[in-house]
């Protein structure tokens, strides 16, 4: 039996496909089926660790992007997106596999194509309270739809849509208190605060946290995960920022440009409050029932970053600030009233956890098995 695994180009979705892929080993594992083999489909491994460890055979393939602006990238891409068509006919044909896995985005556009083609059945799912494209268009097709958010299932056929939530990996829903301080080196006495702009970092977030910091650092300590690609030059800046300030007040800013599932586990056991991006990150969030603090990318495909965050507020586990509305004086006022409100944060701490199912990966590997069973025969 063969499965295949697509999407890329952020953790978004990347890790709900390792989530999958770490539940349909156990499916495996205990129905004992022999000689199944997944395939992961992307332009980049994202975690050669993960993709490893998971037991998915890497396969690249280079698309081009479907923009909704104007560039003349566009023109070309079209080509780019054609010939990874034909590409990904050969790699399915070769493979054949039994059932194919899409996370939706450009790079998932020529595979699920390839597999219409080929007769292959597809299971798509959609992270996002507003569906991209690609999984829009996938869906006149697709054997099985999952999706996240209750609001995303006006926008497929209810007769093949379940709602089950985000994937997410066992090892990062459950935080980890127990020995979290020393690891994270902290003080046990001092509020956490942690800060995720996204699997990428945000430049918004990152230079109003920046602002922030000689007056959140009076009351609290912050774990903050800044993105790979703006460390160096936060090391820079957060040093100035804090030059003047006491040592004692400098070193409760922690500041990484990557936390691994050891370290993001660590600092969720630890921390009250979690400011965020709100794309599906929100659902791991959540399911540590930590009330959060949503800032959405104003204008982000389908405004689903907005919808993202609004829902869980709906829900009363988080606080939406608007980009516009966004200032070191807003944000520290919202944590206060959070942290300083034990009735308020115990509310929203049950209201998250609520709206994040832990179960939403097996559930999906459970189906894919079934649906790679039926087409086996």
């Amino acid at each position: 039996m063969k499965f295949v695994f697509v999407g890329g180009g952020t953790g978004g979705h990347f890790y709900p496909l390792i989530a999958v892929a770490e539940e349909l080993n156990n499916q495996i594992e205990k129905e004992k089926i022999v000689g199944a083999r997944m395939y992961f489909i992307s332009d980049d491994p994202y975690d050669k660790q993960l993709v490893f460890e998971n037991g998915l055979e890497f396969i690249k393939l280079d698309s081009g992007k479907l923009r909704t602006y104007f560039s003349i990238k566009n023109f070309f891409d079209v080509f780019k997106t054609a010939f990874a068509t034909f590409k990904a006919i050969f790699i399915l044909w070769s493979i054949y596999p039994d059932v194919v896995f899409s996370k939706g985005g450009y790079l998932s556009f020529p595979v699920v194509t390839a597999a219409r083609l080929l007769r292959i059945p597809v299971f798509i799912h959609e992270s996002d309270a507003s569906p991209g494209r690609v999984n829009k268009y996938s869906a006149k097709f697709a054997q099985r739809i999952a999706v996240s958010f209750p609001e995303a299932m006006e926008y497929f056929p209810k007769e093949k849509t379940a709602v089950t939530g985000l994937p997410m990996r066992r090892g990062v829903v459950k935080p980890v208190g127990v020995g979290a301080y020393e690891f994270l080196k902290l003080k046990s006495d001092i509020p956490t605060i942690l800060i995720v702009g996204g699997s990428q970092g945000s430049e918004i977030i990152n230079d109003e946290i920046l602002d922030a910091l000689p007056m959140l650092l009076q009351k609290y300590q912050i774990i903050h995960q800044c993105g790979v690609k703006n460390i160096s030059s936060m090391e820079t800046r957060s040093k100035i920022v804090l030059e003047n300030l006491p040592e004692e007040i400098r070193d409760r800013y922690k500041l990484f440009g990557y936390l691994n599932t050891v370290a993001l586990s660590m600092a969720s056991g630890v921390s009250k409050v979690v400011i965020s991006r709100a794309g599906s990150m929100i659902f791991e969030i959540a399911s540590w029932g930590i009330p959060s603090i949503l800032i959405p990318i104003t204008n982000s495909n389908a405004d689903h970053q907005r919808k993202n965050a609004y829902s869980l507020a709906r829900a009363g586990g988080a606080i939406v600030i608007e980009e516009n509305n966004l200032s070191p004086a807003v944000i520290s006022t919202e944590i206060d009233r959070v942290i300083e409100n034990p009735e308020l944060w115990q509310k929203m701490s049950v209201s998250a956890r609520a709206f994040s199912p832990l179960d939403a990966g097996e559930k999906i590997a459970q189906e894919l098995l079934a649906i790679g069973m039926e087409h086996e025969k």
